[in-house]
Order: C-alpha cells, then sequence, then structure tokens
C-alpha cells in the first residue's frame, strides 16, 4: 500500500517517511504541487499527506484536481498554520483531516490507520493462511496469537500477498507495492526479499509457504502436505 508525502520541509520529510515505511507502508515523497500531480499518475494512493504550503502554492487548493484524479484518495492536511479558522478552511476544502505542526510521529501513523478505516478506505479483515495471519488494519503477522517479527520491507511482501492470499501476483506488482519510485533497488532485491520471507515461515512450521511460478509471480498459500 502506498501513501504520497508531500512535503517541502526536507527533515520532517525524512522523518515522515521512515516512520511510514517502518510501518510497513510504501512511502513516496515530492516538494511541490506539480510533483504530487505526477505521482498521482503514475500509482494509486489510498491516501496523502498534505503539507499546506508549498514551493509552487497553497496545496489547499490542489484537493479537488487529486480527487478527480483518483477518487477514493483520503487526503490528511500537515500544517504550522493552526489556527481554527485555518483547520476549518482545510476540512471544508476537502482534507479528511487536519494535523497541525509539530505532530508525534506516533499520533501520525494512527490518524493515518484511522483514516484508512473510513467509509470508503475500509481495509479488509484479517487474512487467515495455515497458523499463520496477517491482520492488513494492524500490519502484523501471528502464528497462533504470538506476533512475529518482520522488517519493513517483508511486511509490505506480506501485505502485498495476503491481499491475494491463493492467488499469484506478479513481480512488477510486487515491485511496485514494496518499493518506492525513489528507491534504488538492486538486481535480485525482491528475489532476496521473497527468499527470506519464504524461509522464515518454514521455520515457523505455520503451514503457510510462498510458492513462485517462472513468468507467472508469487502466491501466498496454505502448505501443500
Amino acid at each position: 500500500m502506498r501513501i504520497l508525502v508531500v512535503e517541502d520541509e526536507r527533515e520532517l520529510a525524512g522523518e515522515i517517511v521512515g516512520e511510514i515505511r517502518r510501518n510497513g507502508f510504501v512511502a513516496d515523497c515530492t516538494e511541490t504541487i506539480a510533483g504530487a500531480s505526477e505521482a498521482l499518475q503514475l500509482y494509486p494512493y489510498p491516501l496523502a499527506l498534505l503539507d499546506r504550503r508549498l514551493p509552487d502554492g497553497d496545496a489547499m487548493q490542489a484537493i479537488p484536481a487529486m480527487r478527480r484524479a483518483q477518487p477514493g484518495i483520503r487526503v490528511i492536511m500537515l500544517s504550522a498554520l493552526d489556527a481554527v479558522e485555518e483547520r476549518v478552511r482545510g476540512l471544508d476544502a476537502g482534507a479528511d483531516d487536519y494535523l497541525t505542526k509539530p505532530c508525534p510521529l506516533v499520533e501520525l501513523m494512527a490518524r493515518i490507520r484511522a483514516s484508512l478505516r473510513r467509509p470508503g478506505g475500509e481495509l479488509l479483515p484479517p487474512v487467515q493462511v495455515g497458523a499463520l495471519t496477517f491482520d492488513l488494519a494492524k500490519r502484523n503477522a501471528s502464528v497462533q496469537g504470538g506476533r512475529i517479527p518482520f522488517h519493513a520491507r517483508e511486511l509490505a511482501l506480506l501485505d502485498a500477498l495476503a491481499r491475494r492470499a491463493g492467488q499469484f501476483v506478479r513481480r512488477q506488482a510486487l515491485m511496485e507495492e514494496i518499493y518506492s519510485y525513489d528507491d534504488d533497488v538492486q538486481p535480485h532485491a525482491l528475489t532476496m526479499v521473497i527468499s527470506r520471507v519464504r524461509q522464515r515461515l518454514i521455520d515457523l512450521d505455520c503451514g503457510a509457504e510462498i510458492v513462485s511460478e517462472r513468468g507467472v509471480g508469487c502466491m501466498l498459500r496454505e502448505k501443500v502436505s
């Protein structure tokens, strides 16, 4: 699942993107309204985090165009403009939520998860494959109630496969869901992530497995005896 971050304060943008990725999402970042428009033409985004004041204008004015490009997108505005009337203006302009800077990253992630659960953007219920449970709302994996830690890339892979459990997912689709467009992806990087998760499932002996078929893709399924 990709989240678009539109923020021109580079240090803050780095902190936000890092936190989003640590929570298992893919985050793309741009500094301008024009950059956001280009990104929306390339990838589907269920949610955008939008700074108010950007180098090429007031981002509040860009929300209608963002919704035309992707009707289902949720928008959280993050701004230093904290007056009540400014928050009202942002919400009336179409933002789903409005946070003022500075905002604790843990609260920001909670707001992101809450926004994704709202009507029109409900997350799917937990997926059960063998004894493995992947909670799509909380973005964590467990076996018989015990939470299993995975690295961010591994969580993103599991998320992409769990959403389509029992179906093959093409490698290109996995690449788009796991890596941001500005990531320097090395050859065979995806293969290595798949291999690590596959081995972890084997070690857990949880009755779930990842199978691959050349030219088709990968699938998360219940282990075949």
